[in-house]
């Protein structure tokens, strides 16, 4: 099972783990670095990376992907307790909810738009509606 481009039996250079998730060989050092990953060294010193590495990367991206931020990965990747585990991820849930509400306001707006029988956007209900929301209820003028 000896690759030719890998110097030891079942392991990865860190060229062909990079390549493999389509990473520059830097990401794979930072994430070292941080101690996301704890690469194996052989007899010269250069980085291996076994089966393990591969499912750690995996969920190091997959992580990356659900908006997670490396702190956050490392920290979550410390901890095997449940509560500490929703402490961490628990702000994240929280901006993720929000992210999407504004998500589903802009495509709401938009989709008003594409819908609009008017020739100038402004004066679609769903836009006009939006703009009152956000300017507010109407100031009277102060009397004299």
């Amino acid at each position: 099972m000896k690759s030719s481009q890998d110097g030891a039996v079942g392991t990865l250079s860190i060229g062909s783990l990079a390549a493999r998730f389509g990473l520059a060989t830097h990401v794979l050092r930072h994430w070292e670095a941080m101690g996301l990953l704890h690469a194996g060294r052989d007899a010269g010193g250069r980085r291996r990376y076994g089966a393990d590495d591969l499912t750690r990367v995996a969920t190091i991206l997959v992580l990356k992907e659900a908006g997670l931020g490396l702190n956050t990965i490392r920290s979550l990747s410390a901890t095997v307790d449940r509560a500490t585990r929703q402490e961490i991820l628990r702000p994240a849930a929280e901006e993720l909810r929000s992210t999407i509400a504004a998500a589903q306001a802009s495509l709401k707006l938009i989709e008003g738009g594409l819908n609009c029988e008017y020739e100038e956007v402004t004066q679609c209900l769903n836009y006009r509606r939006l703009i009152a929301e956000r300017v507010g209820p109407e100031v009277q003028p102060e009397s004299q």
